[in-house]
């Protein structure tokens, strides 16, 4: 009998069918997902429920890129697929919740500069996809294609600013982080308001006074910036993970360089040949395997006919010669 083949019809089939199709991608996001759920069980436990909501987020970002793959019919390279997931990992489940960001100095801009990096490998494989299509006249250039990805990141980067300046001004979060500085300059501080930079340099404490005439003294060691500081230095390294792939991106565009297209390479999805899902491939190579299997079935009962046929044949000469 001739087996039926499921279709990928919902999310969680498309993430099985993932999983068999890439192994290691497949290990990691078992390894992950576990570390999540644990996460969200503990939060849970301690009635921390927006924390809850932030690894449930996280479990649905693990799911994007078999989204985006079934959705565009591209087929993403494993690495791209991983440090996507092991991004969404950072910087909800330990940065967020874990206070990795507060722990660890430098975590926020070890992912900002991964962000740069990845949304120019992102805007430049969009860009490259349009100019590999048949259907557009328009060839672009290898520095058009690099200055593409590059604004892609930025725009990028600008508008998770703005989430976290929205976030911060309207629902009372601190994303924007601060920091302490030890000297300001200012316009706002002339006396006579004559646009004049005033200097305050060795700030050790900062000094609040409420309404109600309360003093307190933060105990800082120096003045504190509100956010200023932190979006630009999250800028700063977007730009120069941007800048990076861009380069990369236009060697390889160019084809002058093959270990620049060995990296490129690793980060720019595939468009999937008559515009069929990976994951479809896979069904599809499933059922002809079942085809042969149904095939060979079919030789067989054949032959056991024949086998039993002959026998009949033979037995019906034997009763004859008695």
């Amino acid at each position: 009998m001739k087996r039926k083949k499921k279709k990928p019809d919902n999310l969680i089939f498309k993430t099985g069918l993932e999983l068999r199709r890439k192994k290691v991608v497949g290990v990691v996001y078992i390894i992950l997902r576990i570390l999540i759920i644990i996460c969200l069980v503990s939060q849970a436990v301690n009635g921390r429920y927006e924390n809850v909501a932030l690894c449930v987020m996280t479990l649905l970002l693990l799911l994007l890129p078999t989204v985006v793959e079934d959705t565009f019919k591209v087929d993403f390279p494993d690495v791209f697929e991983i440090i996507v997931m092991c991004f969404a990992f950072a910087a909800e489940i330990l940065g967020e919740i874990n206070a990795f960001y507060t722990r660890f100095p430098g975590w926020d801009t070890i992912l900002h500069t991964v962000n740069g990096f990845m949304c120019a490998a992102i805007g430049f494989a969009i860009v490259d996809l349009f100019n590999r299509n048949k259907h557009f006249s328009v060839q672009l250039s290898p520095l058009y294609l690099a200055i593409s990805s590059f604004c892609f990141s930025m725009t990028i980067g600008v508008i998770w600013e703005f989430f976290e300046f929205g976030m911060d001004t309207f629902f009372g979060f601190d994303m924007q982080k601060d920091f302490v500085v030890n000297s300001i300059r200012s316009v706002t501080l002339d006396p006579e308001g004559l646009n004049r930079v005033v200097k305050i340099n060795d700030i050790k404490d900062t000094v609040i006074v409420t309404a109600a005439g309360e003093q307190i003294a933060l105990g800082l060691g120096g003045y504190l910036d509100l956010g200023i500081i932190d979006t630009m230095k999250d800028l700063l390294v977007n730009f120069v993970g941007a800048v990076f792939f861009s380069i990369i991106g236009a060697v390889y565009a160019k084809g002058r360089d093959r270990k620049a297209g060995m990296i490129a390479s690793q980060f720019i999805p595939k468009v999937m040949d008559g515009n069929v899902s990976p994951n479809d491939c896979l069904l599809d190579n499933d059922e002809g395997d079942d085809k042969e299997e149904d095939k060979k079935e079919e030789r067989i009962s054949v032959k056991e006919d024949e086998i039993l046929e002959i026998s009949d044949n033979d037995s019906d000469r034997e009763d004859e010669q008695r």
